[in-house]
């Protein structure tokens, strides 16, 4: 399990949460190591009863514990019911006549009257998140029901699509009690490999992006929709950056929102991600400072001393909490990471460091649970399995402790709070059964439909120069770069003006100039 979502980006779903080879795989490829082979390098036509296949659509129940749990979705302001279905696709798409495996869809219909365009296809990122368990949350999207049904889905290897399973509740529980050098993460990492393909070895090599975006258009095409049109978020963007370039005649209306930078290999991505959290936690000391009476700190020079000071105790002695677990400098760490990714998160931030400050380490634990996908009752769902096998599976470098401790010092001055669990999370995929695909993705869609690219100046994750690279990488023509000066990840609903311009695109087909700046 990767301790730190470093490769890619963790998913909205996950930012809201505030308050070994012994496997039987389907014959997967092995290489000179005896590793498994990602798939597919290529992929074969479908069979018929795939591609024709009709889905049973029923209420949906309450999500699963894979899923995040909860309750059931209620019905939509307009009384209309959300329903669910599953959809079954190639378990390897090299083999497509082979085994399958079921994939967890949700949709909600288009508001009648209306002018339907068809389906809206989202992913809200990770990767590892559930879109099934995601989209009725997202009320931004309602919007979106004049034109079109509203449609997510499990990626495989996650929640209840062959969803990861690695480690044990208690399991996962014993690891993050600890704080661990960099030769322990690695051995631990490699205790967890050894557990994923003893529990998921089927489904391990089948996990990448690729998969995933073949899915879609399978997905598109069981949907009856001649385009897919598309909102992808945070690794959402990457997944359909692939897409448009595995599919670029299929591209319908698209847009991708706090994007991935698809030149960076995991190392400059991490590092981009360390300087980024560390400039979205000045911005909010900056800000702290100017609400009196709601903020723990003087100044934020005050307020960058007391918190590496905070770390400093915790690594020494956890913090205890109600439940009787500890809050270590990781957990500690992970806590603060949450609240991030949201400028209305910052107030709970106030509130958690000067509850920590006290002694009590409750409200970082809780932000920390909710990132890393555990719920009030000690459950966790395949977040973090999912994401590290996703990663792994793209991803073609496998680091030593060696090869991390000698980046430390860069990743330390890129950021004192952030830069050493960055670096550490560099070794997700030690000793990881499968091989990677590629140092970076393919996104290049040249004929494809324009596809509108959106960019924060202050989004901590996916920093704004990725948006700015995925607009060249897509093609002259193809993507249409949009910039915000806001803060958060994300923009969709949360910046009127990137807000309306997504609508125009999504329901009028009216497509933004290219350099469009958003204040």
């Amino acid at each position: 399990m990767s301790r730190f979502p470093t490769l890619r980006t963790t998913s909205l779903l996950c930012a809201s949460l505030l308050l070994t080879l012994g496997a039987t795989a389907c014959g997967p490829d092995k290489d000179a190591t005896g590793r498994l082979n990602s798939s597919p390098a290529g992929a074969a036509a479908l069979p018929a009863s795939l591609a024709s296949q009709k889905l049973n659509w029923q209420p949906c129940t309450a999500p699963s514990t894979a899923q995040g749990g909860g309750a059931a979705p209620g019905k939509l302001p307009d009384g209309t019911a959300w329903e669910c279905a599953t959809m079954k696709a190639p378990l390897d798409y090299a083999k497509p006549a082979g085994d399958t495996i079921d994939l967890a869809l949700i949709r909600a219909r288009a508001e009648g009257g209306g002018k339907r365009t068809g389906s809206l296809v989202f992913n809200f990122g990770g990767p590892g998140a559930s879109g099934v368990a995601t989209l009725p949350g997202f009320a931004p999207a309602r919007t979106l029901r004049s034109h079109y049904d509203l449609v997510s889905f499990d990626p495989r290897g996650v929640g209840n699509s062959a969803g990861m399973r690695c480690l044990s509740d208690k399991e996962i529980d014993a690891q993050r009690a600890e704080d661990h050098d960099l030769a322990g993460t690695a051995e631990q990492n490699k205790r967890t490999a050894a557990a994923c393909a003893k529990h998921s070895g089927k489904v391990l090599p089948h996990v990448g992006t690729e998969s995933a975006a073949r899915d879609m258009d399978l997905m598109r095409q069981v949907l009856g929709d001649a385009k897919l049109n598309y909102f992808g978020m945070s690794y959402g963007t990457e997944l359909g950056g692939v897409y448009a370039h595995l599919f670029p005649k299929h591209v319908g209306r698209t847009v991708l929102d706090a994007v991935v930078d698809p030149t960076q290999n995991a190392v400059q991505e991490s590092l981009g991600q360390a300087k980024g959290f560390q400039l979205a936690l000045d911005n909010y000391l900056a800000h702290c400072v100017k609400t009196p009476g709601t903020c723990p700190y003087r100044s934020p020079e005050d307020g960058r001393r007391r918190i590496a000071g905070l770390l400093a105790k915790t690594a020494k002695q956890p913090l205890p909490t109600k439940s009787g677990r500890k809050l270590t400098k990781e957990q500690a760490i992970i806590g603060i990471v949450a609240t991030l990714y949201s400028k209305e998160a910052w107030p709970a931030l106030s509130v958690s460091l000067a509850q920590a400050e006290q002694g009590s380490g409750d409200n970082l634990m809780m932000l920390a649970d909710g990132y890393i996908g555990r719920d009030d009752k000690g459950h966790y769902n395949t977040m973090q399995s999912a994401n590290t096998a996703v990663n792994c599976a793209d991803t073609k470098q496998r680091r030593t402790p060696k090869e991390v401790q000698a980046r430390l010092p860069e990743f330390r001055k890129a950021s004192p709070v952030f830069g050493e669990l960055t670096a550490t999370g560099l070794l997700g995929c030690h000793g990881w059964p499968v091989t990677g695909t590629s140092d970076t993705p393919e996104v290049s869609a040249p004929g494809a439909a324009p596809i509108v690219v959106i960019g924060n100046a202050g989004d901590p994750a996916t920093p704004v120069a990725g948006a700015r690279k995925m607009a060249e990488k897509l093609g002259k023509g193809v993507g249409v770069l949009l910039t915000v000066k806001g803060e958060g990840h994300g923009t969709y609903g949360v910046n009127p003006c990137a807000t309306k311009a997504v609508n125009g695109h999504l329901l009028d087909g009216k497509v933004p100039a290219d350099g469009t700046v958003c204040s």
